[in-house]
């Protein structure tokens, strides 16, 4: 199991090294949370994470963290210590102190600019971390630290950046510059309205054809009748006829 969470490391770090430039020392952040759990599965911190990264490591940590467990008193007594040992880096809540996790979202906000590791076990903080992209994730789990693997949002970031630089911007005006010198994006915009008028048959026409069905139908169906009629007097002309002959 230990191979195997070194070579999940490994390979999590290499993503983050090569798509957001991580470079050691890598900075981790860490909160009260996670201070505590480790204190309670006796993991050692500043010894345990540079060999788990595969680089040495900054620990550092806020004002505001500081604040935050200072008020829960003595039940993280030794949380607090563990976070009084590590560098404590500049927030902008110098006047109005907020909670640990809103100062280190906070410090991850505009991209990471810094390139901060979060360590922390609170869920809440972990779920709107995974929303931003590039900000690896730390947390303990059975006794052991464990990088959580990239984000959707990291993922979905890197391949819209690898499909960019394919092409390059430079690139792109170019050839938007051609196709209007050639007249195709007109083109393409006729053949757009082309595709739009083609349509299926006028539902009004097919009706007005039926309509005409129905009237010539009627004066065959007159004639017939003319016919008959026509027909009757006839018989009845000859049938005098015959009768003023025999008389």
């Amino acid at each position: 199991m230990k191979l195997r969470r070194q070579k999940h490391a490994k390979k999590n770090m290499g993503f983050y090294k090569n798509n957001f430039q991580f470079r050691e020392p890598f900075q981790v952040l860490l909160d009260g949370t996670f201070c505590h759990a480790a204190l309670q599965n006796k993991i050692q911190i500043r010894e345990q994470l540079p060999g788990y990264l595969g680089g040495p490591t900054q620990l550092c940590t806020t004002r505001c963290v500081l604040k935050e467990l200072e008020s829960l008193g003595k039940p993280l007594y030794g949380a607090k210590l563990i976070a009084q040992r590590c560098e404590v880096q500049n927030c902008s809540h110098h006047k109005d102190p907020v909670s640990g996790s809103a100062c280190l979202l906070s410090m991850v906000e505009e991209g990471n600019p810094h390139h901060f590791f979060i360590a922390t076990q609170d869920q809440d903080l972990a779920n709107k971390v995974k929303k931003k992209a590039g900000v690896p994730l730390l947390f303990i789990i059975q006794n052991t630290m464990v990088l959580d693997k990239p984000s959707p949002k990291s993922l979905a970031f890197v391949q819209t950046l690898q499909t960019s630089q394919l092409v390059p911007e430079h690139q792109k005006q170019s050839i938007v510059q051609l196709k209007e010198k050639e007249g195709l994006t007109k083109q393409e915009g006729e053949k757009r309205r082309k595709r739009k008028r083609a349509g299926g048959p006028n539902p009004l026409s097919c009706l007005k054809k039926k309509k005409k069905t129905q009237e010539s139908k009627e004066p065959s169906a007159e004639k017939k009748k003319r016919r008959r009629k026509r027909y009757r007097v006839k018989t009845k002309a000859v049938q005098s006829v015959q009768k003023n002959e025999g008389e």
